[in-house]
């Protein structure tokens, strides 16, 4: 049996597992692993937790909890791992401020990065980042005090117990000591990321310089262009604030890095395809914001769902069509298909029968903006490729109006969202958790599909300073920083942080369409709770798809 374990609550489809260090993390993963749970869909360890995605039609909090409780405990060296060397010019900017704190030469430094033994324990920051703890207790280097505004990729770096490598150019607080031309991350190689939880890294002092700096340029692909013989395609005019390429995104893959991304209001491009006849996997267009305006190419049916807007078509000829939210309705080859500014809500999303015919990374034409992962923005003059109509699986529902016609709030106005209270609420007092339930917090301009920044009168008050070791979060999940107001996570939010999480949101669908100016207020259950005003817009969700 594996002892003392912590259980937490993340969502209501997530338990966080804390445990006492880091080998014991590493062991429990590799028990999890190995016992393959009933419901559980995905293991995102960390420095001190293990976080589980579970199905909830499936199993339990309570019921994992038991099981995990009498599982047998799994030795680090009981399986066995992959190796990989890599190859270091020992030249960081950081070398001499390391060896200065640990009171030891360069040299020194160097000879006992290349002697330890180190082991992925997690990954997170970045796809293809891993957190490599090693075996020599020397190595605990604070971060900088200033973190760089871009470290190049292949530095090799030192922060707390862990080194690791970057995978690509990017912001970063670690120490800096060397630097490789290993590609950390490569879309044509299986797995893409080189380092995976597990696998066994010893580091060699390069014998000579390279000419070639190693890349991980696999990130965003541009959209796929159609070829001559191509009769399907849109082209766009005007895209907007934001116009992405987006599917149900790339579950899976948190062990390498990777968020499961996904359209933003996943519901909402759900009711799109299965309007046109799709599966609702499908990949279709997200509009932030609306603005957008498409030339369509052949003849087709499309849908759009989510934020309000008009939608006009306009013909070859010059004749404009005017159609509601949430219906079916016929394209021409010369149509234009216009959206207008987005009214109440803030993402659009146009399915069209066949689906969009997208370059695809994990099996997903999702566009993560964080990660950089999947089809690019959309630009003026690009030509996306579509499926054949007759491609799809289903017959069109030409009904008017879909049901999907959701009221959603205005800037001014307020809605309750539900929360699930955790896994990290004991961190804030009792006052804190009362602030976050008891007044109303505004959605600020500094949002996008990474996070929601919220701003209340009151801060959160916290329990306990400082930072947790990095532990998974969820979409949905309320981080607090320092400052002690929320941010709420996206669908592109960081596999792992560091600041603690008092809640989580249950309707991430809902939350995806809040706009800067909409006030919320926090609820915890289900039951009416009274708000003043008469804007107020009584919308607490509680389904099962939400929470990713």
């Amino acid at each position: 049996m594996i002892d003392n374990l912590d259980f937490h609550t993340a969502s209501r489809r997530h338990l966080l597992v804390e445990c006492p260090d880091l080998v014991a993390t590493m062991h429990l993963h590799q028990a999890l692993q190995a016992a393959e749970l009933d419901g559980v869909e995905e293991l995102i360890p960390a420095a001190r937790t293990v976080l589980i995605r579970f199905n909830p039609a499936r199993t339990s909090a309570s019921v994992l909890t038991d099981r995990i409780r009498r599982l047998e405990h799994t030795g680090a060296g009981s399986t066995e791992s992959r190796e990989v060397t890599i190859d270091v010019r020992y030249d960081g900017e950081d070398l001499a401020e390391v060896a200065e704190l640990l009171s030891l030469s360069t040299a020194e430094v160097v000879a006992r990065h290349q002697r330890a033994t180190w082991q992925v324990a997690f990954s997170g920051f970045a796809p293809g980042f891993g957190y490599l703890a090693g075996d020599d207790p020397i190595f605990n280097v604070p971060r900088r005090s200033s973190p760089r505004t871009r470290v190049p990729v292949g530095a090799v770096a030192l922060a707390g117990e862990f080194t690791g490598v970057y995978p690509r150019a990017s912001p970063g607080g670690w120490q800096l000591i060397g630097r490789t031309d290993a590609t950390l991350w490569d879309l044509d190689r299986e797995p893409p990321a080189l380092f995976v939880p597990g696998t066994t890294v010893k580091f060699r002092k390069a014998e000579r310089e390279s000419v070639t700096v190693g890349s991980s340029s696999q990130s965003a692909a541009p959209a796929s262009q159609p070829d001559a013989a191509s009769a399907h395609s849109i082209t766009v005019i005007r895209p907007g604030l934001q116009l992405l390429i987006q599917d149900l995104g790339r579950p899976g893959f948190a062990a390498m890095g990777v968020s499961s991304a996904g359209a933003a209001d996943r519901e909402a491009l759900r009711t799109g395809n299965r309007l046109v006849g799709n599966a609702e996997t499908a990949a279709g267009l997200e509009s932030f914001g609306g603005g957008t305006k498409l030339a369509i190419g052949g003849h087709g049916v499309a849908a759009v769902t989510g934020a309000h807007s008009t939608i006009t078509v306009t013909s070859a000829g010059g004749t404009a069509y005017r159609h509601h939210l949430g219906e079916a309705f016929s394209l021409e080859d010369g149509d234009e298909l216009e959206l207008g500014a987005a009214e109440r809500g803030t993402r659009i999303y146009v399915a069209f029968r066949g689906g969009i015919d997208s370059e695809t990374a994990l099996g997903s034409a999702s566009s993560d903006t964080l990660a950089h992962l999947g089809p690019a923005h959309l630009e003026p003059d690009t030509t996306v490729a579509l499926d054949r109509p007759e491609s799809a699986p289903h017959l069109v529902d030409a009904i008017h109006g879909s049901g999907h016609e959701r009221h959603l709030p205005a800037p001014g106005e307020t809605i309750k969202l539900s929360v699930t209270l955790g896994p990290r609420e004991d961190w804030f007092t009792d006052a804190g958790v009362t602030t976050l339930l008891s007044q109303e917090w505004t959605v600020t301009h500094e949002s996008d599909r990474v996070g929601l920044r919220l701003s209340g009168e009151v801060a959160l008050e916290r329990a306990r300073t400082g930072e947790l070791p990095s532990e998974g979060a969820v979409t949905g999940a309320l981080q607090v920083p320092p400052n002690g107001q929320p941010v709420m996570f996206g669908p592109d939010h960081p596999l792992t942080g560091g600041y603690p999480i008092i809640a989580s949101v249950d309707d991430t669908d809902l939350a995806a369409q809040l706009a800067p100016g909409v006030r919320i207020r926090f609820v915890t259950d289900a039951s009416p709770v009274a708000v003043d005003g008469a804007t107020t817009t009584d919308h607490t969700h509680h389904s099962p798809e939400n929470g990713h």
